[in-house]
């Protein structure tokens, strides 16, 4: 009995071996398994702002019974700031001076690590930190406009750092810039409606229109061009963060 005992047993190298291996799979698994909850866990906050922002513009249009949200009054820094306050739960506005801090850190880094300064100064838009503390930076959405094929598509720029001046302040996995056009959709500058819903768009497809922007902008070494180059790669890929 003491015999077969023995046999199955295992011996002391033989643990220990196992253990080290046990050791170096984890070594080599848990950050990788890490990195991707952390990725999973931005697009979680970034999708939030996403749908609050695009659900409340509808909103805002229903309540004053227009088609789009320059017919419903968005048309100034002030009246931004009516609506962020009246349809969203506000906790810091930052209106004074420059429209940045406290509601966006002072300074950003690029994914591969460099600094790259702060957000800057917006003139038209209104800033403020939202009570999940998430902070947007918005302009009214007639700001800019656009042409494609006779159909003129109307937006303002979206600074948008899901989680304010807390860490990690990098553009592309906090800190993201996007574009809400008139009819209250959120996309990049070029995917207008009339691109997304009628294919007029200006040379390319909005899957094409969104990669180039992410290979040309998305890990640039300012914090504008890295915020705008990253949120179109997500869109592409489903609401997941693949680089």
């Amino acid at each position: 009995m003491s015999g077969q005992a023995a046999h199955l047993g295992f011996t002391l190298a033989e643990v220990l071996v196992t253990l080290g291996i046990i050791g170096v799979v984890s070594a080599m698994t848990v950050p990788s398994l890490m990195q991707n909850h952390q990725r999973k866990t931005y697009v979680t906050q970034l999708h939030k702002v996403y749908n609050e922002v695009q659900q409340a513009s509808l909103q805002y249009m229903t309540d004053k019974n227009a088609i789009n949200l320059r017919e419903a009054g968005l048309t100034s820094r002030s009246a931004m700031l009516e609506f962020l306050t009246k349809y969203f739960k506000v906790v810091q506005q930052c209106e004074e001076g420059s429209v940045r801090t406290p509601c966006f850190a002072p300074s950003y880094k690029s994914i591969d690590g460099t600094d790259i300064g702060d957000v800057g100064s917006w003139g038209s838009a209104a800033c403020i930190t939202l009570a999940s503390g998430a902070a947007i930076m918005i302009d009214y959405p007639s700001l800019y406009s656009s042409t494609v094929d006779n159909v003129k598509s109307y937006w303002g720029n979206m600074l948008i750092d899901i989680n304010g001046a807390q860490g990690p302040n990098i553009a592309g996995r906090d800190l993201f810039q996007v574009v809400l056009y008139d009819d209250g959709s959120i996309d990049i500058e070029g995917v207008t409606p009339a691109c997304r819903s009628q294919g007029i768009c200006n040379g390319s497809s909005p899957k094409d229109i969104r990669n180039n922007l992410y290979s040309s902008k998305c890990k640039q070494t300012t914090a504008s061009d890295g915020a705008i180059g990253c949120f179109g790669k997500i869109l592409n890929d489903n609401w997941e963060m693949n680089y």
